[in-house]
């Protein structure tokens, strides 16, 4: 495959908008030869999960997308956000480019953030002759967002090489700086309409991926649909407008380096005062509407997803709840599948927003105290309680 189509490969992918579709073998295609995934994560997060710092770790989760996607030039290229951590597709021809992006996030992510991110390059060719692979769906949040849905076993594959230290990215020099344009984290947590916030893991078990596996996720799916909006923990006007001083403050770090970021706090905060004055008066300014990015923001938000299993953030009431539970053991018990489940009071939300002018900007979603990180250790059978996160 050339690499015109390379660039393409994605948009070719058929779009499908209801999303039990994930369990549909058919909305699937492999990943072009010689494709290479780039991936990282946060290097032993208990203690800012622990810490109430899992908002910084959501940030440095996103900031590997960011930095990317502004690397290769915002293509559209597969992508999913894991909590702390985020895996995006990509031709090989932008091999040394993901390569160097990734190595100024960990710079920022230890100077800036105080975290270790380790980073790795997976080739595609690899992961097929272990007898995996990567498949691709493609999944449609909104009219103007759509995001990628992972099979086939490799995602998992290539994350377990990462933290065997296999593939691992070259440390840049210090004081490199990724482009992180467009990654901000201004809004505060959500709080549960409906009973809790709750982060769910699936993963197949020993059976593998069959078609009880498949009629799991769709079970899930369904229940989580009674609550309304398939469990969405964004009201569909979208978030309150409220904001977090400390995510204004990591927003600066994204932004600007130390010595530089007083202005760029300054012009922060005199964003929110606009989009704070255009909603309340439902006066457009110019092509923005702040009351249609508020809906725009819940549309287009990710707070579900299939990355060699099922993962998603919902507002779910008690009775939904224990019958997802009750499914789940079951499935445990036949081999089905493993699981984690994390319950919370309310949601992150993690922002990639190039321009707010544009209707396709994406909104990544977790639970506020601990969500995908502690679901997937009740899976590897680490020990991460609950935290109250810090705003």
């Amino acid at each position: 495959m050339n690499a015109v189509s390379d660039q393409k490969f994605f948009a070719t992918v058929p779009v499908f908008t209801d999303f039990e579709g994930v369990t549909d073998a058919g909305n699937y295609r492999p990943l072009p030869d010689g494709w290479i995934l780039a991936l990282a994560d946060i290097v032993g997060s208990t203690q800012a999960i622990e810490g109430g710092r899992y908002k910084d770790v959501n940030m440095a989760g996103a900031s590997v997308i960011s930095a990317v996607l502004n690397a290769v030039g915002k293509g559209d290229y597969p992508f999913v956000f894991g909590g702390d951590g985020a895996l995006i597709a990509l031709p090989g021809s932008l091999e040394q480019i993901a390569r160097d992006a990734l190595a100024a996030v960990q710079i920022w992510v230890e100077e800036d953030l105080g975290f270790t991110l380790r980073a790795a390059v997976v080739p595609l060719a690899d992961i097929r002759r272990e007898g995996l692979d990567v498949m691709i769906a493609r999944y449609s949040a909104s009219p103007y967002v759509t995001y990628a849905m992972f099979s086939g076993g490799g995602n998992s594959w290539a994350e377990r090489q990462m933290k065997d230290g296999n593939y691992a990215v070259a440390r840049a020099a210090p004081g490199s700086r990724p482009n992180l344009a467009g990654l901000s984290c201004r809004w505060n947590p959500i709080s549960s309409n409906y009973g809790e916030i709750v982060s769910i893991i699936a993963v197949p078990g020993a059976m593998g991926v069959g078609a009880e596996f498949q009629q799991l996720v769709t079970t899930i799916v369904a229940i989580a649909a009674e609550q309304g909006r398939g469990g969405h923990p964004i009201p569909p006007e979208g978030p309150k407008l409220s904001f977090s001083m400390k995510g204004i403050d990591r927003e600066v770090k994204v932004a600007a380096p130390k010595g530089k970021r007083f202005l760029t706090k300054l012009f922060i905060m005199l964003q929110l005062a606009l989009l704070a004055a255009l909603y309340k008066i439902g006066m457009p300014l110019g092509k923005f509407d702040a009351r249609r990015y508020k809906e725009d923001v819940a549309g287009n938000s990710d707070f579900r997803k299939f990355d060699d299993g099922l993962k998603m953030t919902i507002d779910v009431d008690a009775a939904r709840l224990k019958r997802i539970e009750k499914l789940l053991d079951e499935a445990r018990a036949k081999g089905i599948a493993r699981y984690g489940l994390h319950r919370q009071e309310s949601a992150l939300m993690t922002c990639f927003v190039p321009t707010p002018l544009s209707r396709d900007h994406m909104h990544f979603i977790d639970g506020a105290s601990g969500g995908y990180a502690v679901a997937a250790s009740k899976i590897t059978g680490k020990t991460l309680s609950a935290i109250n996160v810090t705003p």
